[in-house]
């Protein structure tokens, strides 16, 4: 049951050093921390490390969070945030001026529906780093658009226009697969 009651009752106890909390915390949350990184890394492998990271650095800092309701959230901004260091060593973006075209009601267009979830997370997999970092950010994380460039030290037009240019790159990856 991970509701945030439960997350803040166990932040408390291990506050407390109580290393069954942090165990309980771990079984709660490993998932859904390891999708966000494996979103943006694209490596299980890279990924396990960072979780491992992530949750042993959390409980060392555990003192700097002032809310134990928001451990979540700043759990996940911690992974997320080791994630983006991780994959900026390899990180390539495509030039605008070769993505210039795409429109920009891409993004309201249905051509997704009737794709299996398993094809679009093949394909999303299959995206060059620096648009799949900035698709998963902003669409799957959640985060504005201002929000991704400020974390990824990049101008807001290209957080934008790698975001369309990987929706385009799905849509060409994933249209045949739905005709």
């Amino acid at each position: 049951m991970k509701n945030k009651t439960n997350i803040a009752n166990l932040v408390k106890q291990v506050r407390k050093k109580d290393v069954s909390a942090m165990k309980n915390i771990y079984d709660l949350l490993a998932k859904e921390m390891m999708a966000s990184s494996l979103r943006i890394t694209n490596s299980y492998s890279d990924s396990e490390d960072i979780l491992q990271e992530g949750f042993m650095d959390s409980f060392q800092k555990i003192g700097q969070l002032k809310d134990d309701a928001k451990y979540i959230g700043w759990l996940k901004r911690m992974i997320i945030n080791k994630s983006i260091r991780h994959v900026e060593k390899r990180r390539n973006f495509i030039p605008v001026t070769t993505i210039e075209n795409i429109p920009e009601e891409i993004e309201t267009d249905n051509w997704y529906e009737g794709v299996s979830f398993s094809s679009i997370k093949a394909a999303i997999q299959e995206l060059p780093d620096g648009c799949r970092e900035i698709f998963s950010l902003y669409l799957l994380e959640g985060y504005k658009h201002k929000e991704v460039a400020t974390m990824l030290g990049i101008s807001l037009s290209t957080s934008k226009s790698q975001y369309r240019y990987a929706l385009s790159l799905l849509r060409e990856k994933l249209i045949p697969i739905h005709e």
